[in-house]
């Protein structure tokens, strides 16, 4: 078994650094460094809070992963990773915020001591966790280093969960069905939105049963009436009204695997035009759960979904949705496939979505969603087990 408290088998890890280094050699790589936090806790199971300080993964083509990082962290490295303590390095405090000093200098001094100083080292380029700063001091400590943007390289390895993933997933989604059912009880005209929010959160981290909950990537996003127009508005101190409706974006997350799971909540009597659209948009996402099988293509379930919203007049543009699994903040997708009409990823079993068909008209929202799961054979299975239709609490 792994050391420390990774929380996978060695046999899992070990299938995730062979896809990587598969990845690798067709890239060209010596090196690579991996700073996504996502990315990190797949590799090598580390887990902590400490993605706002420059840390990373080296991974070479043979050996155990290198995880590196502020020698407070190497402690919680200790603790979450699965390889030896040989293979956890941690730099001085006074590299933190430094005006004169960045860690990435120490940490070209380690590769160089490994022998790398002339490697081709691929780094993520376009994440949230790689700065400008840190890339510029990287290039310039190891100039005789080839760097290549391979960004998202592990992201796509990440696209097939395996069966011990999946299990999380699925107690996730238990989680999921408890905080949106907390929401929906707890939704009533003069109840204050952080009251509620703060409901959800407890039934999220208190999780069901055995299944404890961890913090989602993504905090509640819950607005009301007009707000709901918009995709991505959390919460204020404002009581919930009559006449309006909200809805509730939410995840349950367990040992940082989600299931993103959404519902809408009018109270009172709804108008026609949001009933009419609620027919349109779950008879869409049972045509896109039809269409989500192996073999079949990301595009097929959002040209499915399209298919059935333009029949009924309503002509939706982006994305339907997006790979989830195992996630930090800010986001809890992958960032690899979308469920779009021009992406052509072949669907294969194993591969989890949220699906996300939601609706943002002019004076409201309306959001139903699913996280789903391509299956050996028929249509995508909905991991969660809420009813799916627009909560009318008149």
């Amino acid at each position: 078994m792994p050391e420390g408290n990774a929380p996978f088998s060695q046999t899992e890890y070990d299938r995730r650094i062979a896809l990587t280094r598969t990845a690798m050699s067709e890239a060209g790589l010596d090196a690579l460094f991996v700073t996504d936090p996502s990315n990190q806790a797949w590799l090598t199971g580390y887990d902590g809070w400490s993605f706002y300080v420059h840390q990373g993964v080296l991974l070479r083509m043979e050996g155990e992963p290198m995880w590196w990082g502020r020698f407070m962290d190497s402690m919680g490295a200790l603790r979450t990773c699965w390889m030896s303590e040989a293979n956890i390095f941690g730099y001085a405090d006074s590299y933190v915020q430094s005006t004169v000093r960045h860690p990435m200098q120490e940490l070209a001094a380690r590769l160089k001591d490994m022998g790398l100083e002339s490697a081709k080292i691929g780094v993520e380029m376009e994440n949230y966790y790689y700065s400008a700063k840190a890339h510029q001091v990287f290039v310039t400590e190891m100039p005789n280093a080839t760097f290549a943007d391979v960004t998202a390289l592990v992201n796509w390895q990440r696209l097939i969960k395996s069966h011990e993933e999946i299990a999380f997933i699925r107690k996730a989604a238990r989680i999921s069905e408890r905080v949106i059912e907390t929401a929906i009880d707890r939704a009533a005209p003069g109840v204050r939105k952080n009251d509620v929010v703060a409901d959800i959160m407890h039934a999220g981290i208190t999780g069901v049963d055995d299944i404890w909950g961890d913090y989602p990537a993504i905090v509640p996003l819950t607005p009301s009436g007009l707000d709901a127009t918009a995709a991505h508005l959390t919460w204020n101190g404002d009581p919930m009204r009559e006449g309006e409706a909200t809805f509730f974006e939410l995840s349950g997350c367990y040992r940082r695997y989600h299931a993103p799971l959404c519902r809408t909540v009018f109270l009172g009597t709804p108008p026609k035009e949001m009933l009419d659209a609620e027919a349109a948009q779950i008879e869409g996402i049972e045509a896109a759960l039809n269409a989500a099988r192996a073999g079949n293509r990301t595009r097929d379930i959002a040209q499915a979904l399209v298919d059935v919203l333009q029949k009924h007049g309503i002509y939706r543009e982006g994305r339907c949705g997006y790979p989830i699994g195992l996630s930090y903040p800010p986001d809890w997708g992958e960032r690899t496939a979308s469920l779009r009409v021009e992406d052509e990823t072949i669907l294969q079993p194993g591969m989890t979505f949220h699906f996300m068909p939601a609706l943002w008209m002019d004076t409201w929202g309306l959001e139903t969603t699913e996280t789903i799961l391509i299956t050996d054979s028929g249509p995508a299975e909905a991991l969660c087990n809420v009813e799916r239709k627009l909560f009318v609490k008149d």
